[in-house]
């Protein structure tokens, strides 16, 4: 009788949250932003942008004040401000001798701090902490639909260019030899990446929005050498660190976003240990295997006199 009463009481403790229409909401948007920066992750990741995605999610911010301000939805202030950054950090390139990382640098944190002067002199209701961290547990039917549109348009532009841009991302050079517009490409993979930072920005926010985009990715590239196999697990992760990490937060009391984040970061660990081909104890492995080969079987005095002898 008393297992029936514990069992009863944990299926209570299980399913509660789920009772709750806000929470299932947080979990469907928060698994749909996953998928969506999942796909992109695998394209950074190959292309080499995590600190692009890191320039762009910080110059966002002065966008949703001037949006907010001027009573507009704060996508579209997102996604100028985010697209703008792209283009300046284009331009700086191209006209100065500076590297690209130090360009990124220059203008995020740039943008960023202007962000947060216009926080402190234009009236508007902006929260910066939930402009930071997200704020998916109270995100209104207005964002939700902000979010499906940013998502929905950057798979939809990934699916069309999905060939040329996996070859622009592995191989730019090769992609411009036979006659791929590169500069379309790169513009092109700027735009959805602002879009993608705009579907997460009230999920993970800000600074979340960086892993978001980066660790799946990490994990696919970890576990095979396969794109269709690193999308799936790139995708495969994402979604259950959004949907387990929100699950997660309601027990618990815990940050949403960084719950998320903190889900996915230890599946990022597990596979840089367990990867079966590039992980730490495979690595590790496969040196002990080689280094064991590399090394001759020592033979006794007696076996080495009879090899000099019948070898003279």
């Amino acid at each position: 009788m008393n297992q029936l009463v514990m069992a009863s009481a944990l299926w209570d403790w299980l399913v509660e949250p789920f009772q709750y229409a806000f929470l299932v909401r947080a979990i469907w948007v928060s698994a749909f932003v996953g998928l969506v920066c999942a796909v992109l992750s695998c394209y950074i990741t190959l292309k080499g942008w995590s600190l692009m995605g890191d320039a762009i999610s910080h110059a966002v911010v002065p966008g949703v004040v001037v949006a907010y301000a001027l009573n507009i939805p704060f996508a579209i202030g997102a996604f100028v401000f985010g697209f703008g950054a792209t283009v300046a950090i284009g331009y700086i390139k191209s006209k100065t001798r500076l590297k690209e990382d130090a360009v990124i640098g220059i203008v995020f944190t740039g943008f960023f701090a202007l962000g947060l002067v216009m926080i402190t002199k234009i009236p508007s209701n902006v929260d910066l902490f939930h402009i930071l961290f997200g704020n998916v547990l109270g995100i209104s039917r207005s964002d939700i639909i902000q979010t499906l549109i940013a998502g929905c348009l950057t798979l939809i532009v990934i699916l069309l260019r999905r060939k040329d841009l996996l070859l622009y991302c592995f191989d730019p050079n090769h992609a411009k030899a036979i006659g791929l517009r590169t500069g379309v490409m790169y513009y092109t993979l700027l735009s959805v990446l602002a879009l993608t930072i705009v579907a997460a920005l009230q999920t993970a926010g800000i600074i979340l929005v960086i892993s978001m985009l980066v660790t799946p990715g990490s994990i696919g590239y970890l576990l095979s050498d396969r794109f269709d196999h690193m999308l799936l697990y790139s995708v495969g992760s994402s979604v259950f660190s959004c949907v387990f990490g929100t699950y997660l937060s309601y027990h618990f009391d815990l940050s949403t976003g960084g719950t998320i984040v903190v889900v996915l970061t230890g599946l990022f660990i597990l596979a840089m240990i367990f990867a079966p081909k590039y992980g730490i104890l495979a690595q590790a492995l496969r040196q002990r295997l080689s280094s064991g080969q590399a090394s001759p079987t020592p033979y006794s005095p007696d076996e080495e006199s009879n090899i000099m002898a019948d070898h003279p």
